[in-house]
């Protein structure tokens, strides 16, 4: 049984495409000042504090935190936010690239958190937890929302086809491209009925927004335990997400550049390949187009490597995913990454950056040879959740991303 619950959101009133921002780890402090130089009104002035104070200031001072909270009250006071006047679900829409994902914008539990019942998938780092979790402690709030998904359900699948054929709240693209819109649900009976509905899903998932979560995990037990009538039921106890179904995700491929060959001519590396356990040919194909199929672009040249079953790893959620199969068989043996978290002689490029990116990589900046990768399917990533293990690191790339600053959960 999952718990979510309708909010009182803190929510744009004025134009969202000049205040909603992409999350705030998918971009560095320099990269973030650009985007916001000569807007005040864009939410990373909030979600990126430090781009208004002095170069090299230190990302976890207390004053990057202050920050954040004065911006924050500015930006209420001078009217960019408001507050609903009625607690309410939403669905949020992206389309890119003539598609399109719904999803229901609700407060969801840390106690499920706490439980397993909202699944994770990926190791997170402690310095990124404090970091948020001082974040949301200085606002009061949860701003950036985590990316979640349930498996197959019509009847709430329902619901979101239904909404969304109403007039949104929001309906703007990004300057990327990405379409977005926002519908709300104020009717008592629909959120009733949303909620009833999600009390008959078994676990959530997450896809992206590991770090949030934990850190409004954080915060709840932090002020649980600072509050001797403390109930279960307190604003804290919940943060804001995004549920969408897990069949309407979109997964790109995580792709992988090397710096070297450890040592090995490209003639000496095709050879330890077929060894290895892979057939190897050259082909004009940059992507694979199966799971268990490779891409290397390798001296100008593009190959297709396949997998032979014996290297496959059967049933185990693990072992059969091609991140790792690339790990095992060809990365840590042969190129001698062996951990690919901090080895500094490997990249990993998104998808959503092409082809093109992974033969700069070696025509351009000096690499040896790049691979490109079949995604990773959200099927897969749920088996690992409910097996409860980890991904390995740079699996999943979610596109589009969630903007964040549309709506925001108080405590």
């Amino acid at each position: 049984m999952i718990t979510v619950k309708p909010f009182k959101a803190l929510r744009l009133a004025q134009k969202p495409e000049k205040t909603a921002a992409l999350p705030y780890d998918v971009m560095s402090s320099d990269e973030a000042k650009v985007m916001a130089s000569g807007n005040p009104a864009s939410f990373l002035h909030i979600d990126k504090p430090e781009i208004d104070l002095p170069p090299g200031t230190n990302l976890y001072a207390p004053e990057v935190y202050a920050k954040a909270k004065e911006n924050f009250e500015h930006f209420i006071k001078d009217g960019i936010f408001m507050e609903e006047e009625r607690t309410c679900f939403y669905v949020y829409a992206q389309t890119m690239n003539g598609r399109t994902q719904y999803g229901f914008v609700a407060a969801a539990s840390t106690a499920d958190y706490a439980a397993g019942k909202i699944k994770k998938h990926e190791f997170t780092r402690k310095d990124k937890e404090e970091d948020r979790t001082r974040h949301v402690n200085a606002l009061n709030a949860t701003t950036g929302p985590i990316f979640l998904a349930y498996k197959d359900n019509p009847k709430l699948d329902a619901i979101l086809a239904d909404v969304s054929k109403r007039a949104p709240l929001y309906d703007f693209t990004a300057e990327d491209g990405i379409r977005h819109a926002v519908w709300r649900i104020d009717d008592e009976g629909e959120i009733r009925n949303i909620e009833m509905r999600f009390m008959k899903v078994p676990a959530l998932y997450i896809a992206d927004g590991h770090h949030r979560a934990a850190s409004a995990a954080n915060v709840a037990v932090q002020r649980a335990a600072a509050n001797p009538r403390h109930t279960g039921f307190e604003s804290y106890n919940f943060f804001l997400s995004v549920i969408f179904p897990a069949n309407q995700l979109y997964i790109m491929d995580y792709n992988r550049s090397v710096k070297d060959l450890n040592g090995l001519s490209a003639e000496e590396f095709l050879k330890r390949l077929a060894a290895a356990g892979f057939s190897v040919e050259k082909t004009s194909d940059k992507k694979p187009a199966a799971k268990h199929e490779f891409g290397m672009y390798l001296a100008g040249q593009w190959y297709r490597m396949r997998a032979k079953p014996e290297i496959c790893g059967g049933a185990d959620p693990i072992k059969s995913l091609d991140v790792s199969i690339l790990q095992d068989n060809v990365l840590a043996p042969l190129l001698g990454i062996a951990d690919p978290r901090t080895d500094k002689r490997i990249d990993f490029i998104g998808g959503i950056r092409g082809m093109a990116e992974l033969e700069k990589y070696v025509d351009k900046l000096g690499y040896a040879v790049s691979f490109s990768m079949f995604p990773t399917s959200m099927s897969d990533l749920m088996a690992v959740a409910d097996a409860g293990l980890v991904m390995p690191p740079k699996s999943t790339w979610f596109e589009p991303k969630l903007r964040s600053g549309l709506l925001i959960y108080r405590y």
